[in-house]
């Protein structure tokens, strides 16, 4: 049987990134890591996983969570360090905030 750290080392991403995808989907862990899996298969992919970190972080700024805002920054940090593909040319959500 596969646990929960199995999924997340099989997705291609880390715990963080998971948790984030989950959030935003509203979905299980478990069902974020295949999505994440899946998502990680192009570019494009990468890219809708970035999204969804700055739609969450959009999100708990909008709730004046401002814990959570920091620590999914740093998500997103690692996240685009990780998937360099994943860093878009310009930054658009800089200009909103």
């Amino acid at each position: 049987m596969l646990t929960l750290e199995d999924l997340i080392a099989f997705s291609g991403v880390t715990e963080d990134e998971i948790l984030a995808i989950a959030e935003h989907e509203h979905i299980p862990e478990a069902a974020a890591c295949s999505l994440a899996e899946y998502y990680s298969q192009s570019t494009e992919g990468e890219a809708k996983i970035r999204d969804m970190i700055v739609d969450d972080i959009r999100e708990a700024q909008h709730r004046g969570d401002r814990k959570h805002v920091l620590n999914l920054l740093h998500v997103l940090h690692h996240y685009l360090r990780s998937h360099p593909s994943a860093c878009p040319s310009s930054h658009p959500w800089s200009r909103i905030f």
